[in-house]
């Protein structure tokens, strides 16, 4: 039990039927049925609970309110008669006997849907930014950050790997890319750069002596965005190895990697170890490039014997 609320929006199912609860999220939608009946969704952080008005008291009190505007609901839950399966709730709608507005949304119209954000301009979802991250699907994003960067350190630390931050306002030490500047209060005229990689601080703590390091790193690089890379800032797995080989960094990303690839990622498997090693000129011969997508099975074939010289 929270102290404002006894359940989440996420959490009621058939077995709380009959329980008394108290309710707060965002009004997302009402539907009116009749003069003293209504549907109307509450969400939260962790999901949607059906709320069904019936007196004609709460539907005056519910129709002056606007979408996204913040209640609470006190009722009890019963079991619903037509379940959504579809939904984790499904199974359950609250029925209110008090709703109290804790914050009123003083727009009628919102600039976009929330639960369609990601069909808007992107300034316009950038200006209302906290509407677009209450999109679930924008939200998942989120919590799917957390949690891979949680595995990662998890798993870094499982295999001997300390974590050190390291600092942001550095010296500059152009890597190929522009570095961002930031003016320096205190000395005018001059200026603290943002690192695009933590490299000189990674080889300062491995000629100090620490054997095993590792960094969920922010890069700032002033460069245009590219297909695999977020402009501006973005974030990297950094580590460091000292008294190691090539085999023996392949095999620590091998075993942490893969796992994570498998519970995370889009197609719920990933390759197992060991990755294939592929020579430069081989793959350069074979597939035109140095790193190759395997996916695609179209090789390049020397036809020199068939055109001649």
């Amino acid at each position: 039990m929270m102290q404002s609320r006894t359940h989440n929006c996420g959490e009621l199912r058939a077995q709380h039927a009959g329980e008394h609860v108290k309710l707060v999220g965002w009004m997302e939608n009402v539907r009116e049925v009749g003069s003293n009946l209504a549907f109307v969704v509450l969400r939260d952080f962790y999901g949607t609970t059906q709320i069904v008005v019936e007196t004609s008291e709460l539907l005056a009190q519910i129709k002056g309110y606007n979408k996204e505007s913040t209640i609470s609901v006190e009722g009890t839950v019963r079991e619903r008669a037509s379940k959504n399966p579809k939904l984790p709730t499904g199974d359950i709608e609250v029925v209110p006997t008090k709703i109290e507005v804790l914050g009123r949304c003083r727009y009628n119209e919102l600039p976009f849907e929330i639960n369609r954000s990601r069909d808007a301009d992107e300034a316009l979802r950038l200006k209302y930014r906290y509407l677009d991250l209450r999109n679930p699907a924008v939200k998942k994003n989120i919590i799917l950050r957390c949690q891979v960067v949680a595995a990662l350190r998890a798993a870094m630390t499982e295999h001997g790997f300390l974590e050190i931050t390291t600092p942001i306002l550095t010296a500059s030490s152009p890597e190929g890319a522009r570095d961002y500047l930031v003016p320096a209060r205190k000395h005018p005229g001059k200026f603290y750069a943002l690192p695009q990689a933590p490299q000189q601080f990674k080889q300062l703590l491995m000629t100090a002596g620490f054997d095993r390091y590792f960094q969920i790193a922010p890069c700032f690089r002033d460069e245009d965005a590219r297909g695999d890379r977020s402009p501006g800032e973005f974030y990297q797995l950094d580590m460091e190895m000292a008294f190691a080989g090539q085999e023996d960094v392949f095999t620590v990303i091998e075993q942490v990697l893969p796992p994570i690839f498998a519970k995370y990622g889009k197609y719920d498997r990933a390759s197992g170890a060991p990755f294939m090693r592929i020579p430069y000129t081989e793959a350069m011969e074979k597939y035109g490039s140095d790193k190759p997508d395997l996916r695609i099975d179209l090789t390049v074939q020397d036809v020199t014997p068939v055109l001649g010289t």
